[in-house]
């Protein structure tokens, strides 16, 4: 008798919007009530509040099945200044990461079960889930017809909350880190949304006439927003950035940073 061949295990990589529970889509409270379990990347007891709020999704959202949660060490890293430091950095925390994914799937999920991966955001912004499941995929461990269920950014959620759009109009935008801002305005730009900036980039501009839109922790119960010229506040911004960051251990921040012109 033929033996039979187990089932490639299914993966959600679904995005869970910016912080608040309510940022959840139809689509993404659907594929959760699909899971049979949830990956959770353990990142030290100062982001517990990450995890727990990835556990009262679960509670608050799922509702009929049993489910469970598969625990990984996320893998540390240092950040580097210089570009090749940081790209080889990136690269093998990446593959570190790919090791942990995918011993948390081969051993915490059974043949037929579908796991899930929680990610915070949307999954194809400044993530790296989508790319370490791609590979683990290519390895013909888990279905490669993975899904990924887009959520709230905090892009989206940032603008929202200061009651702008991302552009202006007629204007381009571009999304870029610190690093690259601190490098110089980009050509042709009239906002710029910069995302993982630890060095306060925005700063270099501080004699130019822009205006920043800038919040941390948006859409939690820590959120910090704040805007106006940048010359005006920039540095009451970064003392409330340190601040933020002493208290809670880490901080996750995002600003649109845009040249004042005639029009709006």
């Amino acid at each position: 008798m033929a033996e039979r061949r187990a089932e490639l295990k299914k993966i959600l990589i679904i995005g869970i919007g910016a912080g608040n529970p309510g940022h959840l889509t139809l689509q993404a409270v659907d594929a959760l009530n699909r899971a049979d379990a949830f990956f959770i990347m353990d990142k030290g007891p100062t982001k517990e509040k990450l995890t727990a709020f990835r556990k009262a999704i679960c509670e608050r959202h799922i509702t009929g099945r049993s489910y469970r949660f598969i625990d990984g060490a996320s893998p540390e890293w240092q950040r580097e200044h210089d570009t090749a430091d940081y790209l080889a950095t990136i690269d093998k925390l990446n593959q570190d990461k790919e090791e942990v994914f995918e011993r948390m799937i081969v051993e915490g999920l059974g043949d037929d079960e579908c796991g899930a991966f929680l990610v915070w955001g949307d999954p194809p912004l400044y993530d790296s889930t989508i790319r370490i499941v791609g590979e683990i995929a290519g390895k013909g461990l888990i279905d490669p017809d993975f899904e990924v269920i887009p959520g709230i950014s905090c892009i989206q959620a940032l603008t929202a909350r200061h009651r702008i759009t991302l552009n202006q109009i007629g204007g381009s935008v571009q999304i870029t880190t610190g690093r690259r801002l601190a490098q110089g305005w980009p050509d042709g730009v009239d906002s710029v949304v910069v995302m993982l900036d630890a060095e306060n980039s925005y700063k270099l501009y501080a004699d130019q006439d822009m205006e920043i839109y800038w919040g941390a922790y948006v859409g939690t119960p820590d959120e910090i927003v704040m805007s106006g010229r940048l010359k005006d506040v920039a540095g009451r911004i970064e003392q409330v950035r340190a601040e933020a960051r002493r208290a809670n251990g880490w901080i996750m921040d995002t600003y649109l940073l845009r040249r004042i012109t005639g029009g709006a």
